[in-house]
């Protein structure tokens, strides 16, 4: 890569190197014994903790909609990456009755978000521990910088759970950052004829006088933000695609007549997107469709795409092909955001075009089409300049294009094995832009600093590449 694009891509590799650097251990970082409290991500710097790695969250939860009340148990289990004698976990909101270290008490205090947590005896590293939190009190829903909201959003009869990119510590205790992936299990508590949906396999279902409890487990890393236990009214059914199940929750009261037609067509689209990419990378998969209209869009939860309303046909497509690509293959830095949402939006482009649709191609010339004085252009996918507009438009849109530009550029055999071993190489990873450029290098047979300077760092409609 050339001093150019390194220039361009400074701000993604120096919030990783930031964040590999407060997950070294003590010795070599000067002999501190306290986790950082944030990763330095350049959005959110405070997301995330240094110090340690979770490999697994066990969550019991009880919750009441008539009263907007979660009772929650967190038992956290993580390796120490340095000694520690302290360390944060993010959490907002929340009364803490007890907290625990490996099952001795231990001390803790608030400030904002961070839940500093001071263990009896120090934790040294490479030593796995736990951690268990018992707290209560009403979930948070988050707004984002760009207005959105997130975390536990109440329903009308339950609670609607997406996270992207900062939701989760509004219910959970975490270390809320995509770099740390763990496997989750959570066991959820309901009143009667209520159905909570969590990420992975339904483990069993028990009633107990005037509740039911749930209880699901996903067995592959999970970023933080895509735990979900979406909860209300739901008509549960139970498929499968080859050997994976399959489950979709509809609102029988809320949602009009089709949502379950809708998410039918899962299984044909996990089939297509593990033939042009890979296998399926999980044990399960599903769609829950809510009445949210507070929310206002989809989020791919992971195995479980969480729908805000019945879903069009291309929604189902792009949630789908995140469960490739921001599930499996996940961003290291929210800034290298175009790495899902791109990836999302070329795959309807290309789904269409093995539909008897628009071609790729017809699809990138339409949006190509926008005048140069269009605002579209003004903020390119890998350089959008803050949260509040990482969402945009240009992530989605400019970053496929950017896909199918390279498509063109270095030809369908090279462009479709480079997606190929992109999935292969990281799969149940975190990826950042600059590893992408150095593996379509390799594919394309051909140096693309310029190339990727004008389509994800250049502000201006591009004119040549």
């Amino acid at each position: 890569m050339s001093s150019v694009l390194l220039r361009r891509a400074l701000t993604g590799v120096v919030a990783a190197l930031t964040a590999l650097a407060v997950a070294t251990p003590a010795a070599a970082t000067g002999g501190s014994t306290i986790g950082s409290p944030g990763l330095g991500d350049p959005y959110f710097p405070l997301a995330g903790n240094g110090g340690y790695d979770v490999r697994h969250y066990a969550l019991d939860l009880d919750y009441v909609r008539a009263t907007n009340f979660l009772d929650g148990t967190a038992v956290i289990t993580a390796r120490a990456t340095q000694n520690l004698t302290q360390f944060d976990l993010d959490l907002r909101g929340f009364e803490i009755s007890s907290l625990r270290v490996d099952g001795a008490p231990a001390r803790f205090s608030r400030d904002g978000q961070e839940l500093i947590v001071s263990p009896r005896k120090m934790l040294r590293a490479g030593r796995t521990f736990t951690v268990r939190v018992d707290y209560a009190g009403t979930p948070t829903e988050v707004i984002d910088p760009d207005g959105s909201s997130e975390g536990w959003v109440p329903t009308e009869d339950g609670a609607f759970v997406v996270n992207e990119p900062q939701g989760s510590p509004g219910w959970y205790p975490a270390n809320d950052n995509p770099r740390d992936k763990a496997t989750f299990e959570f066991t959820v508590t309901v009143p009667k004829g209520i159905t909570a949906i969590g990420n992975g396999k339904l483990i069993s279902k028990r009633d107990h006088k005037d509740k039911t409890t749930w209880r699901w487990r996903e067995d592959s890393p999970m970023a933080p933000y895509l735990a979900t236990v979406t909860n209300g009214v739901f008509e549960l059914r139970i498929s499968k695609v080859g050997k994976i199940p399959l489950y979709h929750a509809v609102d029988p009261v809320e949602v009009p007549e089709g949502a379950f037609e809708r998410l039918a067509a899962e299984a044909e689209v996990i089939t297509f997107f593990a033939q042009l990419y890979g296998p399926y990378p999980f044990t399960s998969g599903g769609g829950v469709v809510d009445h949210a209209p507070e929310v206002g869009y989809a989020l791919e939860s992971q195995t479980k795409s969480q729908y805000d309303s019945t879903p069009g046909a291309g929604t189902v497509v792009h949630e789908i092909s995140h469960q490739w690509f921001g599930n499996s293959v996940s961003l290291t830095v929210w800034p290298d955001i175009w790495l899902n949402e791109g990836f999302a939006a070329w795959s309807e482009w290309i789904y269409d075009e093995k539909h008897g649709g628009d071609t790729a191609q017809q699809s990138f010339e339409a949006s190509y089409a926008r005048p140069a004085t269009s605002s579209f252009w003004n903020r390119p996918p890998a350089n959008v300049g803050g949260p509040q507009f990482m969402f945009g438009s240009a992530v989605y849109d400019r970053g496929a294009m950017t896909l199918q530009a390279l498509r063109v550029k270095i030809g369908d055999k090279a462009f479709f094995d480079l997606l190929r071993d992109w999935y292969a190489k990281n799969r149940n990873g975190n990826v950042t832009t600059a590893d992408f450029v150095r593996l379509a290098e390799k594919h394309g047979r051909q140096q693309l600093d310029a190339f990727f300077q004008t389509w994800l760092y250049q502000p201006g409609k591009p004119t040549t590449w």
